[in-house]
């Protein structure tokens, strides 16, 4: 019966709000390409920006890019004092900054609160939700998620990201950087592996296939004709990091005429997370 299922695609940009350089791209690659999500960093620099943009383009699916390591927090320091420094700067060490929301019994009610702040910042927006993920994916991080999920229905989380890229399919697209894509296909195969249990019974919505954790930073037009076409039946996202400067090549793949080409003629339909 799966085979039978229509093709369908989320292609999202992760880090909105993150600089200048990455709403335009944003936006651009919404108006002019195959994007149709973005998730949201409501204390980035440029958060402001992004919120106004989001606005204007209304079907632009927005949801929350959940921060809890290489940015910064919305609560002061005084209030989550073993997460970040007097600057409200995150970690940048994300392996020990894991490791210490795991450890230690404190960091819990702190990355509550913390996590229950950003909800409310992304609230007073008065855009949707769309859909939940973390940064470098801490959503699935066991002492987040296990936050998260008992709070679904009162932070109104109907769709979240569960990140698993297929390890076998992505080694026939693209080569290099084996160790890191062995360790993260490995790593985050565990983590789907455990929670798309907990996630059905809660009612919470979540494709199938996830694409982009292997490529990290690599989401270019070549990878992304060769992925097309072996696109599984169902429900699936693509994640990248498209902007203006840093990754332009990411950006250049979603506007590209001929990978929205490729989509059409394939039979592949481009929906957001609300779309589940």
């Amino acid at each position: 019966m799966a085979a039978n299922l229509p093709r369908r695609l989320i292609v999202n940009a992760d880090d909105f709000g993150r600089s200048q350089s990455i709403n335009r791209a944003v936006i651009q690659a919404h108006q002019r390409g195959i994007l149709t999500t973005a998730s949201l960093m409501v204390n980035a620099p440029a958060a402001e920006e992004a919120i106004a943009l989001a606005r204007e383009h209304p079907c632009l699916g927005v949801g929350l890019h959940l921060t809890l390591s290489h940015g910064t927090s919305a609560l002061a320091h005084s209030e989550i004092p073993d997460l970040v420094d007097r600057e409200r700067n995150f970690s940048n060490n994300a392996v020990a900054a894991g490791f210490k929301y795991f450890a230690l019994r404190r960091c819990r009610d702190q990355l509550a609160a913390e996590i229950a702040a950003q909800f409310e910042k992304f609230r007073a927006t008065g855009l949707t939700l769309d859909h939940v993920n973390g940064h470098l994916e801490f959503h699935l991080h066991p002492t987040v998620f296990n936050i998260l999920l008992p709070n679904g229905r009162k932070w109104k989380i109907d769709q979240m990201r569960l990140t698993a890229d297929r390890f076998w399919l992505n080694a026939r697209l693209a080569a290099g950087r084996w160790l890191y894509r062995i360790i993260h296909a490995i790593i985050f195969h565990q983590l789907a592996a455990r929670r798309v249990i907990m996630l059905d019974l809660s009612d919470i919505r979540y494709t199938e296939n996830v694409f982009g954790l292997l490529q990290n930073g690599l989401v270019d037009e070549n990878y992304i004709r060769k992925l097309l076409p072996q696109l599984p039946p169902g429900d699936s996202e693509l994640y990248s990091h498209p902007s203006l400067d840093e990754f332009k090549h990411e950006y250049d793949a979603l506007v590209s005429p001929a990978i929205r080409e490729q989509i059409e003629r394939l039979g592949i339909k481009l929906i957001r997370y609300a779309d589940l």
